[in-house]
């Protein structure tokens, strides 16, 4: 054998789980004779992109680093001073490496089987308490996507729940000192839906106004200043005017809170709290508000209820915490949150407790009180009277102002450029008393004083805030905030509440439409970089030349993938991006002159944000029937667009389709639209089937928004972060949407989708590292063999459940649909087969969608044959064991599916009157006892959590019987 010395092992080989045996194996098994065949059995040729990929060819692991290395050291580190709602922060480094860096953590799902996700359930239980005490409210939800995306749906939560005397009341009042990115994406929100937007001086608002309904305010504002809004609250109040105020978890350790001022929604960014900069994010924002608001909340609420036992248990809460549920009805597209950013948040505030915080914000505010003591003795005017960690400083002359400017520069530090004679400083956790002296030295160069080190280091602060703006009341009192503030004691709680939850560490994740992928350990390692994580989203361009040459490359090679001419990085989750592409289509049709096409065409088996989405962006939904084999119905959907041809603005599509079908016709559906003067609108959840072997553009698509938590590897954290940037043809490009601070998107550019320039900028490191380790042949080979594994994982199940859809050669696309309703009427239901499944050790498929009564599977390329076949062999064992219900073998209400899942409790428990086994409940396959994972819990109790709603830590004597 000849040895090839420049060989390397290649990425591709470890990410795509089936070897050459094993895809023999399964080829055999499906009666075909190679990989292309059955690709050509499942991709219509009419849609096939005859053409290569055209990226860089792959790379191995160990190249990439070193080289991603380099790339992330054209990002300079600068301390920043910008501040507005981005600080540097000091993650724990406990925190860093069993939460940010841990698999078991990152790589869980969205904790819909709760009683497998009780871990990380119970770490956003905290961190709801936290944000609710800190803020002064009654509930809060589990997490939003930023700080500007909680007060868009603050104002459009104020909206819909108007009294009765303001039910005619459109007009939203915003204090023009809330941070410019927020008011900018509240122009984004508030157009579509007809909202009335007045910018001004909070003192100007005229709260008697009848068309006035609610207004926002920000408490510290972005300029630093701390005021008092009690009165003008009472007074909004009193004329049946709502007040949402946006703040700072940290200040509210100081500060008296806006829930004890009377704000009705109070929101903002827990990024200070443990969570890197990241250029932008991830990070989880917060949302409280009044209990009477409840079930208007948008996003996730974790409530407490109680399982079969009779145990405390947590589980998402009410249905209105996923509002797309209500459709075209929904005030809110959020499906998401930001989970493993809030578990962090909360770990953090778990990690201080109320006095580390209160610690760490009295030297923030102390650090900032030094420098506006230094400011004053050089007679430089620090304009807010009252402040927390920032300062508005009047240098009263262009000249000294471009001065400064300049020593900071050379310092080298990033201060907030305000205007022509202005400069903002923001001061936070990771900043020191070197770091203030070496800023009052910028200060004192660029105005001729000296400095005094000496004294500013001998200088005694005494916390000096107005009388009312003091807090006083205690927050963070429960004991998990009081307990673990060793290092020893965090660690064993963090791996106590690991050790609850299921993840990709423990088995395959076959959720359909989710498509939960390896997340490979080398694409994760470069999140946690200082090079990435240590920079602000509005640093200065020359210090973030390393992100924006892997954005440029990125959105290059996201638009050969796609076809299409441009991409925007903006959209931070799947659901904005939907947002995004219809508002870039409805700016487009408005730039024509053809504002009245507000028509949007919706398949009825669309996700359910597809037509929140659409109502959010001021189209209204005309949903289109489907056929017998899923597909799109052709005939309604020719009429329809008939019918409203004059006003069509869009169609949105899912392909391959939601049924997990590639739709022979998807070109003629596109063509329908097109002739009519609409768009097309792609939802891209399942762009995992098509990458290198079609495209959105091959297609006819026009706009399509890419889920990188799904096809590009980006890990799903327990239900966040995620990322949803959008690709659009030619003429749809000068619409992408723009930013206020930081020049981005296109010539006519709509107002931003999300708060920071590139969303969640940090984790597009992930996606760049995976297609950059893949190339062009890895990534068609990845799309090929979801295909296999799906198609194989279908035949090995059809036997014994019907298989929903197929395409005309009988083949799925990358996911497939089994139909348990035959066995309702044997008392079997969808739920008792997802929780069973949990006692062989695997989370449910997609349960009853896009069909009631349904699980979807998707494998994914990463599982290796013998993952497939051992979910394949408790599927048919969990048939069995309906069979002998259908049989009258087991009782139709008490056997083993109805029970399930067991917990070692219940399996330990001296009475055992049940009419199986033990070992069948517990090991019902022999591997089994090999890879066995305990549920913590029994199946829960839905309906008493909702009767009974609890969203905050229990007292310690409620767990006294567990």
């Amino acid at each position: 054998m000849r040895i090839d010395l420049s060989r390397r092992e290649r990425f591709a080989a470890r990410h795509i789980g089936p070897d050459r045996d094993q895809t023999r194996h399964m080829l055999a098994a499906l009666g075909t004779d190679s990989m292309d065949t059955l690709i050509r059995q499942t991709v219509p040729d009419s849609i096939r992109l005859g053409r290569d990929l055209d990226l860089p060819p792959a790379t191995d692991e160990a190249r990439f680093l070193e080289e991603f290395k380099q790339l992330a050291s054209r990002n300079r580190i600068v301390p920043s001073y910008i501040g507005l709602g981005y600080t540097d922060t000091l993650t724990p480094p406990v925190i860093l490496r069993n939460i940010l860096e841990n698999p078991g953590w990152y790589t869980a799902y969205t904790p819909y089987q709760a009683e497998i996700a009780q871990g990380r359930l119970e770490m956003l239980l905290n961190y709801q308490t936290m944000v609710m005490q800190l803020t002064g409210m009654e509930i809060a939800n589990a997490s939003l996507l930023d700080e500007a995306t909680a007060a868009a749906e603050a104002m459009t939560l104020l909206h819909a729940c108007r009294p009765g005397s303001k039910k005619e009341a459109h007009r939203f009042y915003v204090s023009e000192t809330v941070f410019p990115q927020t008011l900018a994406l509240l122009k984004t929100r508030a157009i579509p839906i007809g909202i009335d937007l007045v910018v001004g001086a909070p003192d100007s608002v005229d709260v008697t106004d009848p068309a006035l309904y609610g207004m926002l305010l920000q408490n510290p504002d972005q300029f630093g200043a701390v005021s008092d809004l009690s009165a003008l609250i009472a007074a909004a109040h009193e004329h049946g005017v709502t007040v949402a105020v946006a703040t700072d978890l940290l200040a509210c350790t100081m500060v008296t809170p806006p829930g004890e001022m009377g704000a009705d929604v109070v929101v903002g960014s827990a990024q200070r709290f443990g969570v890197p900069m990241g250029f932008g994010g991830p990070h989880a924002a917060f949302f409280a508000t009044r209990d009477a608001y409840k079930r208007h909340l948008p996003g996730r609420i974790i409530g407490v209820s109680i399982d079969a036992q009779g145990n405390p248990a947590y589980r998402m809460a009410l249905q209105t915490r996923e509002q797309h549920i209500r459709r075209e009805k929904a005030t809110s597209n959020i499906c998401t949150a930001q989970v493993l950013l809030s578990v962090m948040a909360a770990a953090y505030g778990v990690y201080h407790g109320p006095q580390g915080l209160t610690d760490i914000a009295h030297r923030t505010y102390g650090l900032t009180t030094a420098l506006a003591y230094e400011l004053q003795k050089m007679g430089v005017t620090v304009v807010n009277k009252v402040w927390f960690d920032t300062l508005r400083i009047d240098l009263a002359d262009a000249a000294l102002r471009g001065r400064l400017l300049a020593f900071a520069d050379a310092a080298p530090l990033n201060l907030r450029h305000i205007g022509a004679t202005e400069v903002g400083v923001t001061f936070d956790e990771a900043k020191t008393l070197d770091d203030l002296i070496t800023l009052v030295r910028v200060f004192a160069d660029a105005t001729g004083k000296t400095v005094d080190e000496a004294a500013i280091r001998a200088t005694a602060i005494e916390p000096n805030l107005p009388d009312p703006l003091v807090r006083r009341s205690a927050f963070m009192t429960h004991p998990v905030f009081n307990t673990h503030h060793s290092e020893h004691e965090m660690l064993r709680y963090l791996k106590k509440l690991e050790n609850k939850d299921l993840s990709l560490a423990h088995s395959m994740i076959s959720l359909g439409s989710c498509t939960m992928k390896l997340n490979a350990t080398t694409e994760m390692i470069p999140v946690t970089w200082p090079e990435f994580g240590k920079i602000h989203p509005f640093a200065p361009e020359s210090q973030t030349e390393g992100y924006r040459e892997m954005m440029t490359d990125l959105e290059s090679w996201l638009c050969d993938i796609t076809g299409f001419h441009a991409v925007s990085l903006q959209p931070n989750s799947g659901a904005q991006g939907e947002f995004a592409g219809l508002m870039v289509i409805r700016a487009w049709h408005e730039h024509r002159g053809e504002g009245h096409r507000t028509i949007a065409l919706i398949p009825n088996s669309a996700h359910g944000t597809n037509p929140a989405s659409a109502v959010m962006a001021g189209m209204q939904v005309v949903v289109v029937a489907c056929d017998a084999r899923g597909n799109i119905d052709l005939a309604d959907l020719r009429a329809k667009a008939d019918q409203h041809a004059t006003n069509l603005a869009c169609l949105m599509v899912t392909y391959p389709s939601t049924h997990g079908v590639f739709e022979e016709e998807i070109r003629d559906i596109c063509a329908i639209i097109h002739e009519r003067g609409g768009q097309v609108y792609m939802d891209g959840a399942n762009m995992n089937a098509q990458v290198g072997l079609t495209s959105p553009a091959a297609i006819g698509a026009d706009v399509c928004h890419l889920n990188l938590h799904k096809t590009f590897c980006i890990p799903h954290g327990g239900g966040g972060p995620g990322m949803g940037p959008i690709g659009v043809v030619e003429h749809l490009a000068p619409f992408l949407p723009g930013h206020p601070v930081v020049k981005t998107g296109g010539l006519h550019g709509i107002t931003p989708i999300s708060a920071a320039p590139w969303g969640s900028a940090s984790i597009l490191t992930i996606s760049y590292a995976y297609i950059r380790l893949m190339g062009a042949d890895g990534l068609k080979k990845a799309t090929e063999f979801a295909i296999l594994n799906a198609n194989y994982m279908k035949a090995r199940l059809e036997a014994q459940y019907p298989v929903l859809y197929s395409g005309r050669n009988g083949r799925c696309a990358h996911e497939f649909i089994l139909d348990l309703r035959p066995f309702k009427a044997h008392g079997i239901e969808v739920e008792d087969v997802a929780k069973r499944l949990m006692d062989y050790g695997f989370h449910a498929p997609t349960v009853s969608f896009p069909v009631a009564g349904t699980l979807m599977i998707e494998p994914t390329e990463s599982e290796p044959l013998g993952e497939l076949d051992r979910f394949c062999d408790a599927m048919l064992s969990i048939r069995a064991e309906i069979q002998e219900v259908i049989d009258g073998k087991a009782d139709k209400s008490d056997n083993v599916l109805k029970h399930a899942p067991h917990t070692a409790g219940v399996l330990l428990a001296t009475d055992w009157t049940r009419p199986y086994t033990r070992e069948q409940a517990a090991f019902p396959l022999a591997w089994v006892k090999d890879t066995k994972f305990w549920p913590s819990v029994s199946r829960i109790d839905g309906a008493h959590g909702d009767r009974n709603l609890v969203c905050s830590c229990l007292p310690m004597e409620a767990y006294a019987t567990v």
